[in-house]
């Protein structure tokens, strides 16, 4: 195991002091919350959520290397990708080991660490050096009872960043914070290492209601002194509001960048505790369906159940994770001609019947979710759900190129076939009208610009904020610039994503009355918002701030350094400390900090790109070409890096 001895670059220090002057330390994330029990603490009397909760997949998505959680067959079992080995065996002592000869040739023995997950597939940890620990890429499949690759279509090498031991598949930084309890990854730059913790692996009782030491405290002596309890029970958060759902489980449940080094405090909301990733080219379609793996949040967001208040526990038991009922009567516990009373707006119809699906009754077709949640094979063998809940769109698929849920069935018919016969079952609908997808697909495939439409798709309060923040995105990468009424318009908006990328469409603005709106964002109540104003008044031609805006300026400041800090062991941070560099003309920083982005992933040719521009302008002509030759090493058909040789070698005498 190769392990790099050089200290963390200084500079990239100094850039962030520089950066973030007196704000750097102005506003660090919380330490971790202290208070937390254990679940077999609240198991004593919640004898029922326990007995539901003990062998779910929240339970048992990380749990000890002991024989009965490892599911897998280790008595010499072996799996074989191409020139890349595994074999499986049980050791004297009984500890599962798997020896994992690379496609360099080189053998490694490694011990289970511990175990992920339990259906449909379970994978296992390996610690490749003290305290860090490795998502291995060869798992097994627990219904089929075998081993496979997640992704065997690369299977890339062990110097690829890609590798089941690169950055991008580190436990402790990518995933450990969701499958446990009470989580801080501790990463150390100095040495980059992690001395990890949690209160509990698994996602425990805590993981969602917070700690419970107060709670555990009024309970313990309520018996004798018949005390009312705390404040929602001594929990920070009170479970029973619905919005609180959103909060509790999107933080896991979706695609986003976190703000803080492992759990959020207890009781933060989404969008204090991270950024929700938009419905962006290559993670969902333009229609915003599921594409990339993306999990649930984005996707419920969109959804007509979400904007009229329904929520994760009315179809999940929150605490097996279980649905409430089988099959279509998870769907029917609303959508009956009894209704639901939480639910008024709800046409009292039968839906599950074969004038609805025009279906066999009991058969694929006739299942609620085959046409309004199509699902999607990620990581092998596990299919996921889309949660928007979207009416069947096949007219809609040529002008999107996104799948529909007719065709995925019918894989011999075409859409048009399918929107022709949808049409002649429901020859009124209300539903075959104009949809955002066909804004968002003209604005990603068109070489003609859609700027009048993204702009009324950003400002229609109707349609979700998600799509509308994304509107907005797709803007500024045209480079529209907002002016400053839409600005203010769109600042003004109650959804955070809204706020958030109208900021960033602002970030190169000049104009005095746009830069005075971004700043006046700066105390926005969400640290989303708050984050892309300080991002948007980096570099901006502004001399002097009055004394309050200038604290927030540095507080705000302060909020972003403190996420950065928090994924020192990301490329992808170092990659925005080199781009902030840049903006300061900071060049010897940002030269640092592509290097560090390199050293992590050495396939990121986009960053030797801008060392080998730096080193052109900032030493010599040999110092780039050491760069290139290195690059080119990792990426040898990068056309890129070949053509950046090229000028240096028609230029060498």
């Amino acid at each position: 195991m190769r392990r790099s001895t050089r200290s963390r670059p200084q500079s990239v220090w100094r850039l962030l002091a520089a950066v973030f002057a007196a704000a750097l330390l102005a506003t660090q994330a919380p330490a971790q919350q202290d208070g937390y029990v254990g679940s077999d603490t609240c198991a004593g009397c919640h004898t029922d959520a326990a007995e539901a909760w003990n062998g779910s997949h929240h339970a048992l998505a990380w749990t000890e290397a002991t024989p009965e959680n490892i599911l897998a067959d280790f008595d010499g079992t072996e799996f074989a990708l191409g020139n890349m080995r595994v074999r499986f065996r049980v050791g004297e002592d009984g500890t599962r080991v798997a020896s994992v000869t690379e496609r360099d040739g080189v053998t490694t023995e490694y011990p289970v660490q511990s175990v992920v997950g339990v259906a449909p597939l379970q994978q296992y940890l390996f610690e490749t050096e003290p305290g860090r620990l490795q998502s291995f890429d060869v798992v097994w499949d627990t219904e089929k009872g075998e081993w496979f690759h997640l992704y065997p279509g690369t299977n890339p090498p062990p110097e690829d960043a890609l590798h089941w031991s690169g950055p991008y598949k580190t436990w402790n930084a990518r995933c450990a914070t969701c499958h446990a309890t009470g989580y801080e990854a501790n990463y150390n730059m100095a040495t980059r290492s992690y001395a990890s913790e949690q209160a509990e692996i698994g996602v425990g009782c805590e993981a969602c209601h917070g700690p419970g030491a107060r709670h555990a405290e009024w309970a313990e002596q309520w018996q004798t002194t018949q005390a009312a309890p705390p404040e929602n029970h001594g929990f920070p958060r009170d479970l029973s509001d619905p919005a609180a759902f959103l909060d509790t489980c999107g933080g896991c449940h979706s695609r986003r960048e976190a703000y803080f080094d492992g759990t959020p405090p207890a009781g933060t909301s989404y969008h204090d505790a991270y950024n929700l990733s938009l419905l962006r080219p290559g993670l969902y379609w333009p229609d915003g369906q599921i594409r990339d793996e993306v999990y649930v949040l984005g996707s419920f967001l969109q959804s007509r159940m979400q904007d009229k208040g329904v929520t994760c526990s009315n179809c999940h038991d929150p605490h097996s994770s279980e649905l409430i009922a089988e099959g279509n009567a998870v769907c029917t516990t609303c959508h009956s001609p009894a209704g639901n009373p939480d639910f008024p707006s709800l046409p009292l119809e039968v839906f599950d019947s074969p004038e609805h699906h025009h279906h066999p009754a009991g058969s694929t077709g006739a299942q609620c979710k085959s046409c309004h949640m199509p699902e999607h094979v990620y990581m092998g063998n596990d299919w996921r759900a889309d949660h928007s809940f979207r009416i069947p769109r096949p007219d809609l698929s040529a002008e999107t190129g996104a799948p529909d849920a007719c065709t995925s069935c019918h894989t011999d018919r075409k859409p048009d076939w399918a929107a022709s016969e949808i049409a002649s079952w429901f020859p009124d609908s209300p539903n075959r009208g104009p949809h955002y997808g066909q804004v968002l697909a003209r604005a990603v495939n068109s070489p003609e610009p859609v700027t009048d439409d993204l702009a009324a798709l950003a400002t229609e309060e109707a349609q979700p904020g998600i799509v509308r923040a994304t509107a907005i995105w797709l803007m500024a990468q045209e480079g529209t610039a907002l002016d400053a009424a839409t600005m203010e318009r769109l600042l003004a908006d109650p959804d955070p994503m809204v706020r958030a990328s109208a900021l960033d469409a602002g970030r190169s603005a000049e104009q005095p009355e746009i830069l005075l709106l971004i700043a006046g964002m700066l105390d926005d109540p969400s640290r989303t918002v708050r984050i892309a104003a300080a991002k948007a008044m980096l570099g901006a031609p502004i001399a002097h701030l009055p004394g309050a805006m200038s604290a927030q300026l540095q507080q705000a400041q302060g909020e972003w350094q403190a996420a950065l800090v928090s994924r020192l062991d990301f490329p992808e941070t170092h990659l925005q400390l080199g781009g902030m560099a840049l903006s300061t003309r900071r060049f010897p920083a940002a030269a640092q900090a592509f290097a560090e982005v390199t050293r992590l992933d050495p396939q990121h040719v986009d960053a030797w790109v801008m060392r080998a521009r730096l080193a052109a302008a900032l030493e010599d002509v040999d110092a780039v070409r050491e760069i290139l030759e290195a690059a080119i090493a990792a990426n040898p058909e990068a056309p890129a890096l070949q053509g950046m040789m090229s000028q240096i070698d028609a230029q060498s005498p």
